[in-house]
Protein backbone atom coordinates (compact mmCIF):
# COMPACT_ATOMS: atom_id res chain seq x y z
CA UNK A 1 0.00 0.00 0.00
CA UNK A 2 1.20 3.80 -0.97
CA UNK A 3 0.86 6.79 0.88
CA UNK A 4 -0.72 9.69 -1.50
CA UNK A 5 0.49 13.55 -1.38
CA UNK A 6 -1.23 16.68 -2.76
CA UNK A 7 0.44 17.31 -5.73
CA UNK A 8 -1.19 20.84 -6.69
CA UNK A 9 -0.16 21.97 -3.52
CA UNK A 10 3.35 21.84 -4.38
CA UNK A 11 5.11 24.69 -5.96
CA UNK A 12 5.95 23.77 -9.64
CA UNK A 13 9.87 23.13 -8.87
CA UNK A 14 8.42 21.19 -6.01
CA UNK A 15 5.94 19.35 -8.91
CA UNK A 16 9.03 19.24 -11.86
CA UNK A 17 11.04 17.47 -9.35
CA UNK A 18 8.57 14.77 -8.02
CA UNK A 19 7.85 14.05 -11.90
CA UNK A 20 11.39 13.70 -12.64
CA UNK A 21 12.33 11.36 -9.25
CA UNK A 22 9.42 9.36 -10.12
CA UNK A 23 10.56 8.89 -14.06
CA UNK A 24 14.36 8.23 -12.66
CA UNK A 25 12.06 5.71 -10.51
CA UNK A 26 10.15 3.46 -12.94
CA UNK A 27 13.45 4.14 -15.33
CA UNK A 28 15.04 1.80 -12.51
CA UNK A 29 12.75 -0.87 -12.40
CA UNK A 30 14.45 -4.16 -14.24
CA UNK A 31 11.28 -5.94 -13.53
CA UNK A 32 7.40 -5.36 -14.16
CA UNK A 33 4.74 -3.90 -11.37
CA UNK A 34 1.55 -2.22 -11.50
CA UNK A 35 0.23 0.65 -9.98
CA UNK A 36 -3.40 0.18 -8.60
CA UNK A 37 -5.70 2.75 -7.61
CA UNK A 38 -8.83 1.84 -5.45
CA UNK A 39 -11.73 4.70 -5.57
CA UNK A 40 -14.48 3.08 -2.84
CA UNK A 41 -17.52 4.93 -1.70
CA UNK A 42 -16.73 5.91 2.22
CA UNK A 43 -19.70 4.89 4.70
CA UNK A 44 -19.47 7.88 7.68
CA UNK A 45 -23.05 6.52 9.27
CA UNK A 46 -20.91 5.53 12.09
CA UNK A 47 -19.43 9.36 12.44
CA UNK A 48 -22.44 10.84 12.20
CA UNK A 49 -24.34 8.84 14.88
CA UNK A 50 -21.26 10.00 17.09
CA UNK A 51 -21.57 13.65 16.33
CA UNK A 52 -25.62 12.98 17.54
CA UNK A 53 -24.50 11.74 20.00
CA UNK A 54 -22.16 13.75 21.23
CA UNK A 55 -24.69 16.71 20.49
CA UNK A 56 -26.76 15.12 23.41
CA UNK A 57 -24.20 14.88 25.74
CA UNK A 58 -23.08 18.21 25.37
CA UNK A 59 -23.90 20.14 28.71
CA UNK A 60 -22.09 23.73 27.02
CA UNK A 61 -25.28 24.91 25.47
CA UNK A 62 -22.67 26.56 22.47
CA UNK A 63 -20.96 23.99 22.03
CA UNK A 64 -24.03 21.95 21.72
CA UNK A 65 -25.56 24.13 19.14
CA UNK A 66 -21.88 24.25 17.09
CA UNK A 67 -22.33 20.36 16.69
CA UNK A 68 -25.56 20.11 15.77
CA UNK A 69 -25.18 22.63 12.99
CA UNK A 70 -21.69 20.90 12.07
CA UNK A 71 -24.10 17.61 11.86
CA UNK A 72 -26.30 19.09 9.43
CA UNK A 73 -23.67 20.70 7.48
CA UNK A 74 -22.15 16.93 7.03
CA UNK A 75 -25.13 15.46 6.27
CA UNK A 76 -26.17 18.24 3.56
CA UNK A 77 -22.49 17.59 2.17
CA UNK A 78 -23.75 13.54 1.81
CA UNK A 79 -26.73 14.61 -0.10
CA UNK A 80 -25.17 16.65 -2.47
CA UNK A 81 -22.74 14.54 -3.28
CA UNK A 82 -20.86 10.91 -2.86
CA UNK A 83 -17.89 10.41 -0.35
CA UNK A 84 -15.17 8.67 -1.93
CA UNK A 85 -11.57 7.23 -0.26
CA UNK A 86 -9.25 6.37 -2.51
CA UNK A 87 -6.28 3.90 -1.96
CA UNK A 88 -2.90 3.35 -3.62
CA UNK A 89 -0.99 0.49 -4.04
CA UNK A 90 1.70 -1.07 -6.40
CA UNK A 91 1.22 -4.72 -6.85
CA UNK A 92 5.19 -6.51 -7.19
CA UNK A 93 4.92 -10.02 -8.99
CA UNK A 94 6.90 -12.94 -8.84
CA UNK A 95 7.39 -15.96 -10.73
CA UNK A 96 8.10 -19.21 -9.70
CA UNK A 97 9.18 -19.76 -13.88
CA UNK A 98 12.03 -17.22 -12.50
CA UNK A 99 13.71 -19.42 -10.36
CA UNK A 100 13.43 -22.10 -12.47
CA UNK A 101 13.58 -20.91 -15.45
CA UNK A 102 11.38 -21.03 -18.56
CA UNK A 103 11.16 -24.25 -21.02
CA UNK A 104 11.22 -22.96 -24.31
CA UNK A 105 9.91 -26.88 -25.75
CA UNK A 106 6.25 -26.66 -26.69
CA UNK A 107 6.10 -30.31 -27.31
CA UNK A 108 6.68 -30.95 -23.52
CA UNK A 109 3.50 -31.19 -21.58
CA UNK A 110 3.35 -28.19 -19.02
CA UNK A 111 4.35 -29.41 -15.43
CA UNK A 112 3.88 -27.41 -12.07
CA UNK A 113 7.15 -26.97 -10.44
CA UNK A 114 7.62 -28.28 -7.03
CA UNK A 115 9.27 -26.13 -4.54
CA UNK A 116 11.61 -27.15 -1.81
CA UNK A 117 11.78 -24.90 1.18
CA UNK A 118 15.52 -23.79 -0.03
CA UNK A 119 13.88 -22.72 -3.34
CA UNK A 120 10.87 -21.40 -1.60
CA UNK A 121 12.89 -19.23 0.94
CA UNK A 122 14.98 -17.97 -2.12
CA UNK A 123 11.88 -16.71 -4.16
CA UNK A 124 10.52 -14.92 -0.55
CA UNK A 125 13.80 -13.23 -1.00
CA UNK A 126 13.97 -12.26 -4.11
CA UNK A 127 10.47 -10.75 -3.47
CA UNK A 128 11.17 -8.95 -0.58
CA UNK A 129 14.26 -7.73 -2.37
CA UNK A 130 11.97 -6.05 -4.87
CA UNK A 131 9.28 -4.74 -2.43
CA UNK A 132 12.40 -2.59 -0.65
CA UNK A 133 13.98 -1.67 -3.94
CA UNK A 134 10.17 -0.12 -5.02
CA UNK A 135 9.73 1.47 -1.43
CA UNK A 136 13.24 3.41 -1.16
CA UNK A 137 12.57 4.11 -4.94
CA UNK A 138 8.93 5.53 -3.75
CA UNK A 139 10.41 7.37 -0.47
CA UNK A 140 12.17 9.33 -2.95
CA UNK A 141 9.67 11.00 -4.50
CA UNK A 142 7.70 11.60 -0.89
CA UNK A 143 5.43 8.76 -0.87
CA UNK A 144 5.83 6.05 2.00
CA UNK A 145 4.75 2.15 0.73
CA UNK A 146 4.32 -0.40 3.46
CA UNK A 147 3.99 -4.45 2.44
CA UNK A 148 0.60 -5.42 3.16
CA UNK A 149 -0.17 -8.49 5.69
CA UNK A 150 -1.87 -11.78 4.94
CA UNK A 151 -4.92 -10.59 6.51
CA UNK A 152 -4.83 -7.54 4.84
CA UNK A 153 -4.59 -8.75 1.04
CA UNK A 154 -7.64 -11.37 2.11
CA UNK A 155 -9.54 -7.85 2.95
CA UNK A 156 -8.27 -6.20 0.05
CA UNK A 157 -9.52 -8.72 -2.73
CA UNK A 158 -12.55 -9.84 -0.24
CA UNK A 159 -13.63 -5.97 -0.69
CA UNK A 160 -13.17 -5.57 -4.67
CA UNK A 161 -15.41 -9.02 -4.97
CA UNK A 162 -18.34 -7.43 -1.94
CA UNK A 163 -18.38 -3.79 -2.62
CA UNK A 164 -21.81 -3.31 -0.54
CA UNK A 165 -21.06 -5.14 2.11
CA UNK A 166 -17.55 -3.89 2.37
CA UNK A 167 -19.06 -0.16 2.29
CA UNK A 168 -20.72 -0.44 5.64
CA UNK A 169 -17.95 -2.69 7.23
CA UNK A 170 -18.72 -6.17 7.47
CA UNK A 171 -15.54 -8.08 6.78
CA UNK A 172 -15.27 -11.89 7.20
CA UNK A 173 -13.97 -13.66 10.37
CA UNK A 174 -10.26 -14.98 9.51
CA UNK A 175 -9.12 -18.17 10.86
CA UNK A 176 -6.24 -17.05 13.38
CA UNK A 177 -4.04 -18.73 11.59
CA UNK A 178 -4.25 -16.66 8.72
CA UNK A 179 -4.28 -13.77 11.85
CA UNK A 180 -0.77 -14.52 13.03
Amino acid sequence: MVSSQNFTLKSEDEQTAIIYQFQGFLNSLDFSCQIVVQSRKLNITGYLEKLKELEKNQKNELLKLQTGEYYNFITSLIETGTIMTKNFFVVVPYYVTEEFGTDKSLTKKPSIPTLTEEAFQRCKHQLWQRMEFIALGLKRCGLKAIPLTTPEIIELFWALHHPQEAEIGFYPELPPELVR
